[in-house]
């Protein structure tokens, strides 16, 4: 029953923070966006082209157990976390660039993972269907109705945001509530299996190199970019988990645990884009 519940609070969790960020993106500003080619080139690249292959090799080089390796990847085909346009106001970037950025993953995402997963993922057998039916459900048609809503009804849309962010800061509660409730044993299993340090690895590079190697970025853009790959949409890497019935319990928890890695290396981005924002 417990279990249950966590499912289904689960994607309330994830569809309404989705909701929410559709209730803040202007599709006139991704527009703006989705027009520089270049932009949306080094989004789709680094994606779900370095993404994936970036964890997949961690994998091979790490000895990761088998369902920590599922974790990770899962995790490297998922970019954008929906709370980014929080991180990117923080260090003053582009936030017509990040509505671009989250339109462009989160439809990515649908598209790539249900073609990915069974490729690059053994032991995994799920239909391509059943990975993509819980990605529409809870990422493409969430977003899709709050974007929509604020580019016919602004006013409404204000208030239904203030709403949904308080819906979701309570379920947020629930979800952790409940996760520790039924994954506390295989939280402190994590303590030397390498888990967190591959997802360390993970992060540090992608923070780092998509703006290192940003070419023909703006340094508003390169920020979106870089603090977008950092972060990781545990939703999406937990659907295809969930629509198993007898998935090991290791694949749930490393994707679990990637939320105090995320904010710690949102707090790192801060710090440093501050510091590169003042030598500018």
């Amino acid at each position: 029953m417990i279990t249950v519940l966590f499912k289904i609070s689960l994607a309330v969790f994830i569809a309404g923070n989705l909701l929410e960020m559709g209730l803040k993106l202007n599709p006139k500003q991704a527009l703006l966006g989705l027009k520089n080619l270049h932009f949306v080139a080094h989004t789709l690249f680094w994606g779900f082209v370095v993404g994936p292959a970036l964890a997949y090799a961690i994998t091979l080089i790490i000895p990761l157990k088998h369902p920590y390796a599922i974790g990770l990847i899962l995790l490297g085909m998922t970019p954008g976390a929906p709370f980014l346009p929080m991180f990117i106001d923080k260090v003053k970037g582009d936030l017509g660039y990040t509505a671009a950025f989250m339109l462009i993953v989160s439809v990515g995402t649908v598209i790539f993972m249900p073609f990915a997963v069974p490729l690059m993922i053994k032991g995994l057998t799920v239909t391509t269907w059943a990975i993509a039916k819980p990605l529409v459900i809870i990422i493409l048609i969430p977003l899709s109705m709050g974007m929509l809503i604020l580019h016919f009804f602004e006013t409404l849309a204000v208030k239904i945001q203030k709403v949904v962010k308080n819906i979701v800061f309570v379920i947020t509660f629930v979800v952790c509530v409940l996760g520790i409730l039924i994954y506390w044993k295989g939280i402190i299993s994590v303590a030397g299996s390498y888990a967190l340090a591959a997802q360390i690895i993970l992060f540090l590079i992608l923070t780092t190199f998509t703006y290192w190697f940003g070419f023909g970025l703006k340094h508003e853009q390169k920020m979106v970019m870089s603090i977008g790959m950092s972060t990781r949409n545990m939703g999406a890497a937990l659907a295809p988990l969930l629509s198993i019935e007898e998935i090991d319990q290791r694949s749930v928890i490393m994707v679990v645990l990637v939320m105090p890695i995320m904010v710690l290396f949102g707090w790192l981005s801060i710090k440093w884009f501050g510091h590169i924002s003042k030598d500018t």
